[in-house]
């Protein structure tokens, strides 16, 4: 079941991965030198988004580790790397708009943001369930004649998670456009900066396209080994 598709999907994936989170990172050191004309720190920007969108029930925080910022629709909180939440740059202000341009989806009912939410739980059981799969065949031999339903499993497995990526594009696409649209009508950003934080924006994007489009390849190649031998 494991042949050499699978590894040539694996490490073209792999690569294309790398390269694009290694141009993401450089971008936002690049733009975390660069102030806003504003100069507010990426807590400031968050908050103020909030306020011109009329949200009041949720919370901006500061949370451990390096790019990790995040909005979290269970507690309502914009969660913020402390880089951006203390930051004062282009970097900064536009990763903070990020988040709260999920905040802002949620407060709307975005549709495909309830979607996303919804299908957490199915993504985290089959992604474990899939693990568990390939250590199986790892340990007892796989045979397509003999377990076509395991084959056939890894299908559905995978098939959720694919879904996931692919719901997961509008939502992340969605986000960064009402970040530029509010930095930008709110003269948060001048034109320079403006480039700067869509330049970053879309590096960001891409690291989700690269994901869904690895899902998708994979899920290909498991569809075509079992179309294959039945």
């Amino acid at each position: 079941m494991i042949g050499i598709g699978y590894w040539i999907i694996l490490g073209v994936t792999m690569l294309i991965s790398i390269i694009v989170s290694t141009r993401l990172k450089n971008k936002f050191a690049k733009y975390s030198k660069v102030p806003t004309a504003a100069g507010l720190t990426g807590k400031e920007v968050a908050e103020k988004m909030l306020r011109d969108n009329r949200i009041g029930d949720v919370k901006v925080e500061s949370v451990q580790g390096h790019l990790t910022d995040h909005y979290n629709p269970a507690n309502k909180t914009i969660n913020l790397s402390p880089e951006v939440y203390n930051g004062r740059s282009v970097a900064a202000a536009a990763v903070a708009a990020h988040e709260t341009g999920h905040a802002i989806q949620h407060a709307t009912a975005y549709y495909w943001l309830g979607l996303r939410s919804k299908m957490v739980p199915a993504v985290s059981f089959s992604s474990k369930a899939l693990s568990w799969l390939y250590i199986a065949m790892i340990l007892v031999g796989y045979s397509a004649k003999i377990f076509p339903q395991m084959l056939l499993a890894i299908i559905i497995l995978q098939g959720a998670i694919t879904l996931f990526s692919l719901v997961t594009l509008p939502v992340e696409i969605d986000a960064s456009r009402r970040a530029l649209v509010w930095l930008n009508s709110k003269s948060n950003t001048g034109t320079q900066e403006h480039a700067m934080a869509t330049d970053a924006l879309k590096w960001a994007a891409l690291t989700y396209v690269v994901a869904a489009l690895a899902s998708l390849a994979m899920l290909m190649y498991y569809i075509m080994i079992f179309m294959r031998r039945r």
